[in-house]
């Protein structure tokens, strides 16, 4: 009767430290905790990009952007990077950077302004990737006006963010 009573307490005592081990990796099988991507805010001058849900921000990434980085981009080539709101209205899954999530870049009003100076507002503005240098950030502020993240939270962004979300390009 002791024997039993010695089995039956080891077994008690596994099962509850296999039920402890089990639960505190109960993360491994919950699907992706993050709820919808409603919005995407870019601090340029914090080099900080946001995903939000709602009102609530659940992700942050460290950005660069275009080689010129202080004002808003009025025309093609002037390496800075946009202000204003936009949308993601691509997704490019072959990028030459990586993947990237194209922005509505330019507006109306961007174009209105870049027409009175008799020039054109440039096209292409994307959050992307790196390209080169297995994803390493080639320098500061590189790009031609883009914003760019690493590879492995472009790769983040892109499973997260939906086309049509909003992109708040905050100086």
């Amino acid at each position: 009767m002791k024997k039993n009573k010695k089995i039956i307490i080891r077994r008690v005592l596994i099962l509850g430290l296999l039920a402890t081990t089990i639960s505190s990796c109960s993360s491994w099988f919950k699907k992706n905790e993050i709820e919808t991507i409603t919005r995407i805010v870019v601090f340029k001058s914090s080099r900080k990009l946001y995903l939000y849900n709602k009102n609530k921000a659940v992700k942050s990434y460290n950005i660069d952007l275009g080689f010129a980085p202080i004002g808003d981009k009025k025309i093609e080539g002037d390496g800075k990077t946009p202000e204003g709101r936009y949308y993601v209205n691509r997704k490019n899954p072959k990028s030459a950077y990586h993947l990237s999530l194209g922005i509505s870049y330019p507006n109306k009003t961007d174009k209105a302004e870049a027409k009175k100076m008799g020039k054109s507002a440039g096209k292409d503005i994307f959050i992307h990737g790196r390209v080169g240098f297995f994803g390493r950030r080639p320098k500061k502020d590189w790009t031609w006006g883009c914003i760019s993240v690493s590879n492995s939270n472009i790769e983040e962004m892109y499973r997260l963010v939906r086309i049509g979300t909003v992109v708040d390009i905050l100086p």
